[in-house]
C-alpha cells in the first residue's frame, strides 16, 4: 500500500470512528423517550442506506430462510444494544455510558467459544478481571439506587447485546455485504419499534429533528458504512484499536457541547477498559 493511499485510508477510518462516537453525546442530548429516538434513528438510517445500496448496486437479496432468521435475531440484539446504551447515557453521562459499552471486545472474546469451535484462552480471564476493576473504578458507589451505577450496568448490558449481535452475524452471514446487513437490521428494527410511536410521547421531534437526522445520517449510515469499508484495507484488529478512540472522541465532544467534565475515576477506569481493547486487538493479529 502506497504511503499516500495508506494515510488516506487511515484518515477515513479515523473519520468513521469520529462519526460513530457522536452517538454518545447525541443520545444524551436528544430529549425524547429512548425507544422513540432509536425508531427515528433506524427509520431514517434505513432510507439513507437504501439509497446508498441502490446507488452502489449492492445486492439486497437474502439467500435463504435461515439467514432471514439470523437477520431478525441480529436486529433484535442491535435494538437491545442501542436502547440499553441510550439508557446508560441518560442515567449517567457520556463518558460512563461509552466506556461501559467498550467492555464488549472482552465480552465477545469470552462468549466466542460458545458460538464457534475456537478454544477458550486463559488470557481472557486476566482481561476480564482488568475490565471488572475498570468498571469498579467507574462506579465506586455500589448502590443500586445510584444513577451512576445504573448507567454502568445498562452500559454493560448493552455491551453483552452488542457482542451477541457480532457473534451471530459473524457465524451465520459473513458472506453478505456489510452495508446490506446494516440496512436490513435498521429496517427490521423500525418495524419492531413502530408501536412505541403510539404509546410514547413523540411531540419533541418537531424541535429535535436536526439532531435525530445527524444521528441517523452521520453516526449510523456514514459512520458504520465507512467503518465497514475500512475492513477492506485494514485487519479487524487494526480497525478495533483505532475504533477504541470512540470514547475519547465522545468525551471530548460531550465536554465541548454538553459541558460534561469527566472525573478522575472516569479517566482511571476508562484507561483500564480501553487497555484491554488494545491488548486484545494486538493479540488477535498474531492468532
Amino acid at each position: 500500500m502506497k504511503q499516500s493511499s495508506h494515510l488516506q485510508h487511515i484518515f477515513w477510518l479515523t473519520l468513521a470512528t469520529l462519526f460513530i462516537s457522536t452517538s454518545g453525546p447525541l443520545g444524551k442530548y436528544i430529549d425524547m423517550p429512548t425507544p422513540v429516538i432509536v425508531w427515528w434513528r433506524s427509520a431514517l438510517a434505513a432510507v439513507f442506506l437504501l439509497v446508498f445500496c441502490l446507488y452502489k448496486g449492492i445486492n439486497l437479496k437474502i439467500k435463504n430462510n435461515k439467514d432471514r432468521r439470523t437477520f431478525i435475531f441480529a436486529a433484535i440484539f442491535m435494538g437491545a444494544h442501542w436502547i440499553t446504551y441510550f439508557y446508560a447515557l441518560k442515567l449517567s453521562n457520556v463518558a460512563i455510558g461509552m466506556l461501559s459499552l467498550f467492555t464488549f471486545p472482552v465480552i465477545t472474546a469470552l462468549l466466542e467459544p460458545l458460538f464457534t469451535k475456537s478454544k477458550f484462552d486463559p488470557m481472557y480471564i486476566i482481561l476480564g478481571l482488568m475490565v471488572l476493576v475498570g468498571i469498579y473504578i467507574l462506579a465506586p458507589e455500589f448502590n443500586l439506587e445510584s444513577s451512576q451505577l445504573q448507567g454502568v450496568l445498562f452500559g454493560m448490558l448493552s455491551a453483552v447485546c452488542y457482542a451477541l449481535r457480532i457473534l451471530i452475524l459473524k457465524k451465520e452471514v459473513s458472506k453478505y455485504n456489510g452495508t446490506m446487513l446494516m440496512f436490513y437490521q435498521v429496517v427490521l428494527l423500525s418495524i419492531f419499534l413502530a408501536p412505541a410511536l403510539y404509546v410514547m410521547d413523540t411531540s419533541n421531534i418537531s424541535v429535535q429533528y436536526p439532531y435525530v437526522i445527524i444521528l441517523a445520517l452521520v453516526t449510523t449510515a456514514l459512520g458504520h458504512t465507512l467503518f465497514i469499508n475500512s475492513l477492506n484495507y485494514f485487519t479487524a484488529s487494526t480497525a478495533s484499536i483505532i475504533g477504541s478512540a470512540q470514547p475519547v472522541f465522545g468525551i471530548i465532544i460531550a465536554y465541548l457541547f454538553l459541558n460534561e467534565i469527566p472525573t478522575i475515576h472516569t479517566f482511571a477506569g476508562g484507561a483500564l477498559i480501553l487497555a484491554t481493547v488494545v491488548i486484545e486487538s494486538m493479540r488477535s493479529k498474531n492468532k
